[in-house]
């Protein structure tokens, strides 16, 4: 029977080896391509030493999905975390119009007093809509409106644009990361969120419905000139892969055909981690999902991605007693 393993592309990521996938495993020559020429080491997943940052900076990320409800606000939330613990200046921008939920998941919505449309309205500084993360300094949220307020008429990619050009060119100087939270869906909000970005990340789960949608969106972020999309699949639960009731990972990077950044196991610690508004990545002891989160923003920083790769279960030993039936 096949089953699946997940592989770093440059290196074996030790979170993979731990019990999501418990029996042991042995690769199928047929499926292997010449294990001699493996591409060099650029990356390893190990956190005793702080991920290099490849690319220029600042980075502008957008993470979206097309489908509602996939987990891109937690991706958004712990990605940026992460990045942070890492030693990234990170400011997080909320672009859900009307609909904001980043700070609610950060633990910030009471400090939330400015949004970036006083900001455009002249009523305060840019400094003074960014919200530091009191546990972590070197994360700012920011946010586009508040629930329920009317955004002005011409307020749309240009006037992001603008916003993340004034964030690199702030007095306490640029950014590392720039990532913006995406509404659902894929009209005006979408657009407006797309526009400045430079780079991807397409959040997905693996079910039909979510695959159709992303695979749309896909088209659209290559449209507008956005080629670095990478994908990353949440609410994976091995035990329906097994069971066939659940497509693998490698059946979704096969149908999108995007690189892999991560993939997060369903685990029920995110409803409690979301109502405590406490990021999964800042749980001790760690989470399998936190982890995951952890290791996907290591990926990120680097421009590194995952390889999902078919495998076939070792045969079993047979007995004396196997030709009797046991």
């Amino acid at each position: 029977m096949a089953s699946l393993r997940l592989f770093s592309t440059n290196h074996q990521s030790p979170l993979l080896q731990s019990s999501l996938f418990s029996k042991p495993l042995v690769a199928s020559p047929r499926f292997v391509k010449n294990p001699s020429r493996r591409s060099p080491i650029r990356s390893v997943l190990q956190f005793n030493r702080k991920p290099e940052l490849a690319g220029e900076t600042p980075r502008i990320v957008v993470i979206t999905s097309g489908k509602g409800g996939v987990g891109k606000t937690t991706t958004t939330a712990n990605v940026g975390l992460s990045l942070a613990r890492y030693g990234f200046s990170v400011v997080a921008i909320d672009a859900d119009l009307g609909l904001r939920n980043l700070d609610l998941l950060l633990g910030l919505e009471n400090r939330v007093n400015y949004t970036v449309v006083e900001v455009l309205n002249g009523d305060c500084r840019l400094d003074q809509a960014l919200v530091r993360d009191k546990r972590w300094s070197n994360f700012e949220l920011l946010c586009i409106s508040k629930p329920r307020s009317k955004l002005p008429m011409g307020f749309g990619g240009k006037a992001l644009e603008w916003l993340v050009d004034a964030l690199k060119t702030r007095p306490e100087g640029s950014p590392d990361f720039i990532i913006i939270d995406c509404p659902a869906g894929i009209d005006a909000g979408f657009i407006t969120a797309i526009t400045p970005a430079n780079e991807a990340v397409l959040v997905t789960t693996p079910d039909i419905t979510a695959l159709r949608d992303a695979d749309r969106v896909t088209g659209l972020l290559e449209c507008d000139g956005i080629r670095d999309i990478k994908m990353i699949v949440n609410r994976v639960r091995t035990d329906m892969i097994k069971g066939e009731d659940m497509m693998s990972v490698l059946d979704v990077q096969e149908m999108l055909g995007l690189s892999l950044l991560g993939v997060i196991p369903e685990d029920s610690e995110v409803i409690r981690s979301t109502n405590r508004g406490f990021p999964l990545v800042l749980n001790k002891p760690p989470t399998l999902a936190g982890l995951a989160f952890e290791q996907a923003a290591w990926r990120l920083v680097e421009q590194d991605s995952m390889k999902a790769v078919m495998v076939e279960e070792e045969p079993k030993k047979r007995g004396f007693f196997s030709f009797f039936g046991g």
